[in-house]
C-alpha cells in the first residue's frame, strides 16, 4: 500500500464526535477499495462488501427493519455486533438502492459504527430516481497520484520532504524537474505506478497498464449506456479523448465523427459523472464571484495525463527533454498541471476555470484563473521571458490588484514588472512541479507582499 494523502482525511473523519456515513467519490481504478483496506487496519473490525457480488447485493436488497437488516449483515460476515471499533465499507453501492437508503438509518441509528461507501458510477442513481439522503452524508473524492505521492511512492523521501518546504529550496530544483517529467511520463494511476516501482523503474511495463485501464473504461460501456446508439458514441468518445485533451473542444463532430453536439454533450456529461473527464471552463471575469460562461468552449481533462501519453506515443519525447512545454505544444504541461490543482479537490467536485477575452481583433487565453479570499490570481504556463506573457497583462489591466503567477520549468522567483500599458503588478514565478502546492504558494506570495 502506498501512502495516500487522503488518508489524513479520513483519519480527521474517523476522528468527529459528529460523524456521517462517507460517501467515497472517485473514477475506476483511482485506489478507492486499497485505501479502505488499508485505513481498516485502525479498527477492532472490519466488514467489507462488494455489491457487484450477487449473493452480497441480495442482501443489501432485502426490506429488512433496520436493525434486523444490521445483524443480517454481521451474520452474514460471522460477525458480533459489540462493544468495538467498527468499520463498515460497502463498495460499488450503486448497484443496490436500498443500500443508498439505508445510509440515513446508520447516521440516525447507529452513528458509533464507522461507514463508508463508494462507487465509480454513483450518479447513475440519479437517472433512477434514487439520491442520497441529504444531510446524514458527507463526501471525500479520490484522484489518481498527484507528484508528492509518486515521491512517496518511489521513495524520494529527502525529496518529498524538500518539496513540502515554503519556500522551496533552489539546490533541489533540477532533480524535482526530472522526477517530475518521469511522473508526467507515466501519470499517476495507481497500477501504473505500482508497476513502475516494482520492475525497478520500467517505464515500458506501463504501457500494458495504460492499455488495460482503457480497456476498463470500453467495458464498463454496458454499464453507463441506457441503449446500443449510446453505447457506441461513448465508446467513440473514450477512443477519441486522450487525443484531444487538453485542448478546447467543440462538440459537434467530435473526433471527426457525424454525431450531433446534443449526442455528444449528452455523452460526455456522463462521463463527467464518472469522473473519466473534467472540464474547465472558460469565464471572463477578473473579480468574484468568477462566472464560467458555458456558451464558450470548454478545456477537455482526461483522467490521467500518462494514459494520454501513451496514447499519443509520446513517451519518447517526455525523457531526458529539459522543458516540458516544447512538447506536443506545451498541451502535456497544462494538462499535468490541471490534474495536479485537480488533485487539491478532495471535498467537493473539481472545477477549475481559464480566462478569456474574446474580440474580434484582441483574443486572450490565461490557462488558469484561482480564487483567493477577494482576489481571482490569473497563472500562466509558459517558458520564456515575462515581457511576453500578452493574455496575463490583459487580465492584469482589467483587474483591481495587482499578483498574477507563471508555472515555467525555472527556478521559484517574484519579479516587480509593469505591463506594456504601464500597469506595475508582482509576477510569482514557479517551477511547474510546485503546480499541486498552487494554493500555498498564493497565499506565501499574496500576504507577503
Amino acid at each position: 500500500m502506498f501512502k495516500r494523502k487522503l488518508t489524513d482525511n479520513l483519519t480527521e473523519w474517523a476522528g468527529k464526535s459528529n460523524r456521517k456515513p462517507l460517501i467515497l467519490r472517485g473514477a475506476r481504478q483511482t485506489g478507492k477499495t486499497t485505501l479502505i483496506n488499508d485505513f481498516a487496519r485502525n479498527f477492532d473490525q472490519y466488514l467489507y462488501f462488494n455489491l457487484e457480488n450477487v449473493s452480497e447485493k441480495q442482501l443489501f436488497d432485502r426490506d429488512l427493519p433496520f436493525e434486523d437488516y444490521l445483524s443480517s449483515i454481521f451474520l452474514y460476515k460471522n460477525l458480533s455486533l459489540g462493544n468495538k471499533k467498527i468499520l463498515i465499507f460497502i463498495d460499488e453501492i450503486q448497484n443496490s438502492a436500498n443500500a443508498v437508503k439505508q445510509l440515513r438509518y446508520f447516521y440516525e441509528k447507529r452513528p458509533e459504527l464507522y461507514v463508508v461507501a463508494a462507487g465509480s458510477l454513483l450518479e447513475t442513481l440519479l437517472e433512477k430516481h434514487i439520491t442520497f439522503p441529504v444531510g446524514r452524508v458527507e463526501f471525500l473524492f479520490l484522484h489518481p497520484f498527484s507528484f508528492e505521492e509518486f515521491l512517496w511512492a518511489t521513495e524520494e523521501n529527502l525529496t518529498a520532504a524538500l518539496y513540502g518546504e515554503l519556500p522551496i529550496k533552489e539546490y533541489g530544483h533540477q532533480k524535482l524537474i526530472n522526477l517530475f517529467h518521469r511522473y508526467t511520463l507515466i501519470g499517476g494511476m495507481p497500477e501504473a505506478v505500482k508497476t513502475y516501482v516494482s520492475s525497478s523503474n520500467d517505464i515500458v511495463k506501463t504501457n500494458q497498464i495504460h492499455s488495460a485501464l482503457i480497456a476498463t473504461f470500453l467495458e464498463d460501456i454496458e454499464k453507463y449506456a441506457r441503449d446500443n446508439k449510446t453505447a457506441n458514441i461513448i465508446r467513440h468518445a473514450i477512443n477519441t479523448i486522450p487525443y484531444e485533451a487538453g485542448k478546447r473542444i467543440k462538440y459537434a463532430g467530435f473526433g471527426k465523427s457525424n454525431y450531433s453536439s446534443r449526442e455528444i454533450s449528452e455523452v460526455m456529461l456522463i462521463l463527467e459523472k464518472t469522473m473519466l473527464i473534467t472540464f474547465l471552463r472558460p469565464t471572463t471575469s477578473v473579480e468574484l464571484p468568477a462566472i464560467p460562461d458555458m456558451k464558450k468552449s470548454p478545456k477537455l481533462q482526461f483522467l490521467d495525463t500518462g494514459i494520454i501519453n501513451h496514447i499519443n506515443g509520446l513517451q519518447q519525447s517526455i525523457i531526458n527533454v529539459p522543458d516540458l512545454n516544447s512538447v506536443y505544444k506545451g498541451i502535456i504541461t497544462e494538462h499535468i498541471c490541471a490534474q495536479e490543482i485537480i488533485s487539491l479537490n478532495v471535498l467537493e467536485p473539481a472545477k477549475p476555470m481559464f480566462w478569456v477575452r474574446e474580440k474580434k481583433q484582441s483574443n486572450a487565453e490565461v490557462d488558469f484563473v484561482i480564487p483567493y479570499k477577494d482576489l481571482i490570481i490569473p497563472i500562466e504556463i509558459k517558458s520564456g521571458k515575462e515581457g511576453t506573457l500578452r493574455s496575463l497583462h490583459q487580465f492584469i489591466n482589467n483587474c483591481k490588484h495587482s499578483f498574477a503567477v507563471r508555472m515555467y520549468n525555472g527556478i521559484l522567483k517574484i519579479d516587480s514588472l509593469k505591463t506594456p500599458e504601464g500597469k506595475p503588478y508582482r509576477l510569482l514565478s514557479i517551477p511547474y512541479y510546485l503546480s499541486g502546492r498552487i494554493n500555498k504558494y498564493i497565499e506565501w506570495f499574496v500576504e507577503n507582499q
